[in-house]
């Protein structure tokens, strides 16, 4: 916290949360699937699907969180990895705000501390300003916008609140990629490579009929990570598919294997995500890599998450300084760029 006369600020960061446990696996992923933006059913069909789901992948999602190692109790890594995140992020707005008093709170949404936990501990603070802060570069209902939505239906205390939706072309998050992109290149020497942009991936029809930006912002963000890091080879696929609709495409494992037929080695950055969690610990690290194993897509390499890379950090809090110049929603750095119906921006300036 920093400590000052000025203002009383607070900023709350987003993400999606992760069991603290194996014990918690289950409830964690009820709570997932019982969300309305990932299953978009009524209330009574979605409540027992989210239940028949959670019930079904409780053994198998233990089996790929104990695979991370017995430090983190058969649960996931992201919270201890966000609490970093928020230490280092109130470490820089208490340079950047020496007059101010800033406090960085942590909102999960699917496990503790979950947004009504959070919400009482920032009511009793009593800030006169806030920022809602995702960490999620990019916008999309399936994330950002479930977690903004519950926060402002809980949340009935003091301070004017304003909104970063994004920032999949920020400068700092932009360089913190481009930096460990060419660190993995550099470690694959002179042998032909492939950076395969990895995203978690969302169903099509959410970008085709429902107006998600998810999809441009992630090809226009990687665009400007490969002309940083100045990359001849790239293409763009998609992760962690479950379900039969159809989703964003090619998959990761698709893009893999085409690497292997195409005869280069692949470099995985996970364009997505800003800390190590399953989906990067297991899902990439382990599954992936033995893909790229068996069908020869060699050398494998994974970049790492920013985490608390200072590139990163620092764009979290020149985001969070700028919000506090404005009311409303808005992006750090460009947005949208095309006119997508599920924009929070497009909607507030609609709205107006």
């Amino acid at each position: 916290m920093t400590r000052g006369g000025g203002r009383r600020i607070a900023v709350v960061v987003f993400n999606l949360g992760g069991p603290d446990s194996a014990a918690t696996v289950r409830p964690f992923l009820f709570n997932l699937f019982n969300d309305k933006a990932i299953i978009g059913l009524p209330a009574p069909f979605r409540t027992l699907l989210a239940w028949w789901i959670s019930s079904r992948r409780e053994k198998p999602a233990q089996a790929n969180y104990a695979l991370m190692g017995p430090r983190w109790n058969g649960g996931s890594p992201l919270l201890p990895q966000t609490l970093e995140q928020t230490t280092a992020l109130e470490a820089v707005l208490g340079e950047r705000l020496p007059g101010d008093t800033v406090r960085v709170f942590t909102a999960m949404r699917y496990w503790h501390p979950m947004t009504a936990e959070t919400v009482t501990r920032v009511t009793a603070w009593t800030p006169d300003q806030l920022v809602l802060l995702p960490l999620y570069p990019q916008y999309s209902t399936t994330t950002t916008a479930s977690s903004v939505k519950a926060w402002t239906e809980t949340y009935r205390g003091p301070g004017v609140t304003r909104t970063v939706c994004c920032y999949p072309q920020a400068p700092g998050w932009i360089e913190s990629q481009a930096a460990a992109i060419r660190a993995c290149l550099e470690e694959a020497g002179n042998r032909p490579m492939r950076v395969l942009f990895s995203a978690h991936g969302i169903p099509e029809r959410l970008v085709t009929q429902k107006g998600d930006p998810y999809q441009e912002q992630v090809e226009a963000g990687c665009a400007a990570v490969a002309a940083r890091a100045g990359l001849t080879d790239w293409s763009i696929c998609y992760q962690s598919r479950v379900g039969p609709m159809t989703w964003l495409g090619p998959s990761t494992p698709e893009a893999i294997c085409q690497a292997a037929v195409d005869g280069v080695g692949v470099v995985i950055a996970p364009i997505a995500f800003v800390s190590e969690h399953i989906e990067t610990l297991v899902e990439l690290d382990i599954e992936y890599a033995e893909l790229a194993e068996q069908v020869g897509a060699r050398p494998y390499l994974r970049v790492p998450t920013p985490g608390t890379a200072a590139p990163f950090i620092e764009t979290l809090a020149e985001a969070t300084v700028q919000a506090l110049d404005r009311t409303g929603t808005a992006p750090f750095g460009p947005g949208c760029q095309g006119d997508r119906a599920a924009c929070p921006c497009q909607a507030e300036r609609r709205a107006a």
